[in-house]
């Protein structure tokens, strides 16, 4: 079980997560462009084959095709959305361990801190499902070669004209469920590598920084595992035409395990491992730096 001497506060989780979610995209971001091209690649004529024969080779092409900067395309739409994201994920996060502990030394358990996780996935998912449905709806019209939006803003603008709210909230059901389980193992995992990690006779917070690099590591592909099926079928769902899936993500399912099999619940798979490692890594070493500033600065907030 994890030690806590400094009480939770739920306010410098929010600021901490803000910051590690900021190193999170900087590390992230790369792979992330192509994970969204590969999952959303159309399907290959006859004869002729895929435009991206796997991870390495899409970012080849992208580097020849676009340079370094074709890499962190869409990028600022992440850095505004992430940072508010994380801020309020870490903040549920904190509010969830808060809400369980009856005393404020309680120890908790980890079925409690897999349930503080989840809170924290409902929280990030009204932040997040409107993002997400504008970076895939932009991240493949670069890859399209068409181009229907000029930016975030004119992407909102487009959809709310189209379809009203509704239309810049499609795929929260899909966001929900790849979220809530996902950063229920997110956060437990990461809180059970720590105590793993922690010397005998030492407290979790003052772990090596290797260790903090290790244990965000792994919980990022922990959180991926439990949310890559979802979230292929959110990539779909959100990027298709309006009214080409009548019953929302069962009708996605469908289709895909008819065409491609259950193995391609799996697509991307490579692309996301490699960048949840760094990218998660970068986030909780910026998330725990960050804590120790604020809990340095502001130790009784």
């Amino acid at each position: 079980m994890s030690k806590q001497p400094q009480p939770i506060s739920p306010l410098k989780n929010f600021f901490a997560g803000g910051f590690g979610g900021v190193c999170l995209v900087f590390a992230g971001h790369p792979l992330d462009t192509i994970k969204v091209r590969l999952q959303t690649q159309p399907k290959p004529k006859p004869g002729e084959s895929l435009l991206y024969a796997g991870t390495i080779d899409c970012f080849k092409k992208t580097l020849a095709k676009e340079g370094l900067k074709g890499l962190y395309k869409g990028m600022a739409a992440p850095i505004i959305g992430v940072t508010p994201m994380f801020a309020v994920c870490f903040f549920g996060f904190g509010l969830g361990k808060k809400l369980q502990q009856k005393t404020p030394d309680d120890i908790l358990t980890y079925p409690q801190l897999f349930a503080a996780g989840m809170l924290s996935g409902v929280f990030t998912t009204a932040i997040m499902a409107p993002g997400e449905r504008i970076k895939c709806l932009l991240q493949i019209q670069a890859a399209g070669g068409e181009i229907k939006y000029a930016g975030p803003m004119d992407c909102v603008k487009q959809l709310y004209r189209e379809s009203g709210i509704r239309g810049i909230y499609k795929g929260t059901a899909l966001t929900l469920m790849r979220d809530v389980p996902a950063s229920g193992m997110y956060f437990m995992s990461y809180e059970w590598l720590k105590n793993l990690l922690t010397p005998a006779g030492m407290s979790p917070n003052e772990l090596s920084v290797p260790s903090v690099l290790f244990a965000g590591g792994m919980a990022g592909i922990f959180n991926w595992a439990v949310a890559i099926p979802p979230d292929v079928l959110k990539s779909r769902y959100q990027t298709a035409p309006e009214g080409k899936y009548p019953n929302g993500f069962r009708d996605v399912l469908r289709e895909l395990i008819r065409e491609e099999g259950v193995a391609s619940l799996y697509k991307g798979f490579n692309a996301v491992m490699l960048r949840a490692f760094p990218a998660n890594a970068a986030c909780f070493l910026g998330f725990e730096l960050a804590m120790k500033f604020l809990n340095w600065v502001a130790p009784n907030l």
